[in-house]
């Protein structure tokens, strides 16, 4: 049974002739499959700025979003740590400038603070079909490739597996005076994962990085979705 707010979304993306989703509306089709993602709101114009700082709060995070920028890093479309509405108001019109006409607007979202980060994500295997991802994220996914795979569907049992299975597995414990991850919460993402690849045939990967645990609690901070014509 596939998931109708998410497949209005998927199916607008296509008819668009898009292979991707944009953070936002990759965000929204998680969020359909009850995974924890930012509070955030997209705002195209200034009309909207004030009303999106006063749904959020301070800090902020603005990114340019769209579904035809990857790299937003790399093109100065991220701001972090934003504490005024003057500094707000800076950041939209930088990022706005800097996103050189193509179509989306500026991402206001809740600063997830955690110092851990993980990755999560789904693939297609042409002889497993789709196969969940979990492990190490932030700038450490490509260093260390601590990450672990399981084909959906995922049962409670295979995501505990895959939390177990990387090397980096303590960083979910209580350390350092920080509390020990949700591994329920954790397993149900990863489950759910599973799902939108099991249901959705649209969906050629999902890409989420970082995971930021904010105390107990997995948040996806940033996220993409990659189609493919069915």
């Amino acid at each position: 049974m596939k998931n109708e707010k998410a497949m209005r979304i998927i199916e607008k993306a296509l008819r668009q002739g898009r292979k991707t989703l944009s953070e936002y509306e990759s965000k929204q089709v998680l969020a359909a499959y009850d995974i924890p993602v930012t509070r955030e709101v997209l705002v195209k114009d200034k009309t909207g700025l004030d009303k999106a700082i006063k749904k959020i709060g301070f800090p902020l995070v603005m990114k340019g979003c769209s579904a035809d920028i990857a790299h937003k890093t790399e093109k100065g479309l991220i701001h972090v740590d934003i504490r005024t509405s003057t500094e707000a108001k800076k950041a939209f019109r930088e990022i706005m400038a800097g996103m050189e006409g193509f179509e989306g607007g500026v991402l206001m979202q809740e600063m997830i603070k955690g110092r851990r980060e993980l990755v999560m994500g789904l693939t297609r295997d042409p002889q497993f079909g789709p196969c969940v991802m979990f492990g190490l994220g932030g700038i450490f996914t490509e260093i260390l490739q601590d990450i672990s795979f399981r084909h959906a569907p995922l049962e409670a049992r295979d995501a505990r597996e895959m939390m177990q299975e990387i090397r980096g597995h303590k960083i979910l414990d209580a350390v350092r005076g920080m509390e020990a991850a949700d591994k329920q919460r954790l397993t149900g993402m990863l489950i759910n994962i599973g799902r939108i690849g099991l249901e959705i045939p649209e969906v050629s990967e999902i890409d989420l990085n970082p995971v930021i645990l904010s105390g107990a609690n997995p948040v996806v901070v940033d996220a993409l979705v990659i189609l493919k014509q069915p």
